[in-house]
C-alpha cells in the first residue's frame, strides 16, 4: 500500500513538471554512472532528479559544480513518470543564451556561418548571430563525412578557415552544446542524380580507380564508383585482381544493381575474359 502511494505522489508530482522547465534542488548523491543525483524543490521524499555527466557542465568538471548538499539549478530535459525520474541539464542554466539557441532550431534549417578551425575530425563554424560557445571557435561543427558527398583527400579541398559557409542544421549535440551540421545537405546527392538516369543492365564505360582484394572499383561517372567483384573479372579461381587490371584502364561494365539505401553500385564486365 506504502509502495502505491508514494508511486502515486511521484506521478502527481511529475504531472506539474514539463519539459523546458527550470527546476531547482539539492544534490543528494553524485556517481559515476548516472552523474548527479537531486532531491527536488517540492519533494523531499526520495530524489527524482537527474543530472548525466555530460549534462553538468560544458567547460568544469562535476566536482567543481555539483558536491552533495550543494544548490543546483538545471531545465527539465526528459520527464518520466514510469521510472519515477526528471532528466535536467545544468548545461541550460549554465549557458542559458546558447541553450536557447540550440534548442529553437529546427532539422533542415539552414544556418550561415565563418569557419573557425578545421581539426583532423571536423571543422567548427562559428555561426552568425548566436553566442559564443564556452569552450569550442565556434557553436557549429561539421564532421568530416558531411563536409562533401565526394571522397575528400584533404579538407582544404573543401573549406578554409575565414570561408563564410551556409549548411543544414542536422541536430542539437547537447553532449558537446553544438550544433552538429551539413555542408554537403545544401548540394544533391550525386549518387542520386545519377541513380535517376541509368537503368540495371545498361552499359557503361568505365576507368579502374583502385584494385582490392575483392575486386576492382571502376568509376562511370564524375564521383560515382561501382565495385566489379573478382568472381567476375574471371571464370579463373585467382585470389587477386592484381595482374589483370590496374589503375587507369578502361573496362566497358553492366550496371548490375543500384542500391541507394547504402549509396553503392554493383558492376559487371560487358564482356567477360
Amino acid at each position: 500500500m506504502g509502495a502505491a502511494v508514494d508511486d502515486r505522489a511521484v506521478r502527481e508530482f511529475l504531472a506539474g513538471i514539463h519539459v523546458g522547465d527550470i527546476c531547482g534542488g539539492t544534490v543528494a548523491e553524485v556517481t559515476r554512472s548516472e552523474g548527479v543525483v537531486v532531491t527536488l524543490d517540492g519533494f523531499s521524499a526520495r530524489p527524482l532528479g537527474i543530472v548525466r555527466p555530460a549534462d553538468v557542465s560544458w567547460r568544469r568538471k562535476t566536482a567543481e559544480v555539483a558536491e552533495i548538499g550543494r544548490r543546483i539549478t538545471g531545465e527539465a530535459v526528459t520527464v518520466d513518470p514510469d521510472r519515477g525520474r526528471v532528466r535536467l541539464a545544468m548545461t541550460a542554466t549554465e549557458n542559458p543564451e546558447l541553450w536557447a539557441f540550440l534548442t529553437s532550431r529546427q532539422p533542415g534549417e539552414v544556418l550561415s556561418g565563418t569557419v573557425a578551425a578545421i581539426e583532423r575530425f571536423g571543422v567548427f563554424v562559428s555561426l552568425d548571430d548566436c553566442p559564443d560557445h564556452p569552450v569550442f571557435p565556434g557553436v557549429g561543427f561539421i564532421t568530416i563525412p558531411e563536409l562533401s558527398w565526394r571522397h575528400l583527400d584533404a579538407v582544404s579541398d573543401v573549406v578554409r578557415v575565414g570561408q563564410h559557409v551556409s549548411c543544414e542544421f542536422l541536430q542539437f549535440d547537447d553532449w558537446n552544446g553544438e550544433a552538429r551540421l551539413s555542408l554537403r545537405g545544401m548540394q544533391p546527392d550525386p549518387f542520386a542524380v545519377f541513380a535517376e538516369g541509368v537503368a540495371v543492365g545498361q552499359t557503361l564505360r568505365g576507368q579502374v580507380t583502385k584494385v582490392v582484394p575483392i575486386g576492382v572499383f571502376v568509376r562511370v561517372a564524375d564521383g560515382i564508383e561501382g565495385l566489379v567483384h573478382l568472381r567476375e573479372l574471371t571464370e579463373l579461381p585467382v585470389e587477386t585482381a592484381e595482374g589483370s587490371l590496374g589503375v587507369g584502364d578502361g573496362l566497358m561494365v553492366v550496371i548490375t544493381e543500384v542500391d541507394l539505401e547504402r549509396r553503392r553500385l554493383a558492376l559487371s564486365p560487358a564482356h567477360r575474359p
